[in-house]
């Protein structure tokens, strides 16, 4: 159990929960409900926390940020980039995007389009992304699945390019660049300078979409 206080930031105010413990260093993380929290030894004063905290005000508003955005994702519905509220209409007979809302049937229905658009929109971006890179001859067939910890994978047994399925939240940028990576893959099976260079030759923007993905 912590000792709960106040610390501003910005004009917000936020919950700081202090949790002392008999380690030595002190650790500042932000939970899901937005309460700062900070591991700190027994004998560290709150005084000294406040000075941490102080010190540490530009790392702990990025921290604050991203779990915002994961909060958003997390409680919203994401097609293509923009955020969507899902709305069950029983006498409409198929799904329909509005502005910021998807009307649906049932769940069902839902279920059978979002499929759907997930073959038409990978197998699309695949095609585009293949005629145009010119190291490649042959396209990889396309495989779909939920994968957690990786947003695309090459396979050289059966020259094929699995995708996250999640990929389907993110606007065309962010999946071209995915592609591009995997398919980078095919020539170069390795993280070496000459695989970045390639992906760069198709993706220049790279970096900043690989950061925003890992956000």
């Amino acid at each position: 159990m912590g000792v709960y206080v106040k610390y501003t930031i910005d004009n917000q105010t936020y919950d700081v929960n202090i949790v002392r413990k008999n380690n030595k260093n002190t650790y500042i993380r932000v939970t899901e409900n937005m309460t700062i929290l900070v591991t700190t030894n027994r004998f560290m004063r709150d005084s000294s926390i406040k000075k941490m905290l102080d010190q540490n005000q530009a790392s702990i508003i990025k921290m604050l940020n991203r779990q915002s955005r994961h909060n958003e994702k997390k409680n919203s519905f994401f097609y293509l980039g923009n955020s969507y509220d899902i709305i069950e209409v029983s006498i409409m007979d198929k799904v329909e995007l509005g502005d910021g809302v998807i009307y649906t049937p049932n769940q069902k229905s839902f279920d059978k389009w979002y499929k759907s658009e997930l073959r038409r929109v990978f197998e699309e971006r695949l095609k585009y992304n293949c005629n145009r890179f010119l190291e490649v001859s042959k396209c990889p067939s396309l495989k779909i699945r939920a994968m957690k910890t990786r947003w695309g994978v090459y396979n050289r047994v059966n020259h094929s390019i699995t995708l996250n399925s999640h990929l389907l939240e993110y606007d065309y940028d962010k999946i071209d660049y995915v592609i591009i990576h995997e398919l980078s893959h095919v020539i170069h099976f390795d993280h070496s300078p000459r695989f970045w260079n390639l992906v760069g030759k198709y993706c220049p923007d790279y970096k900043k979409i690989r950061k925003e993905l890992k956000e």
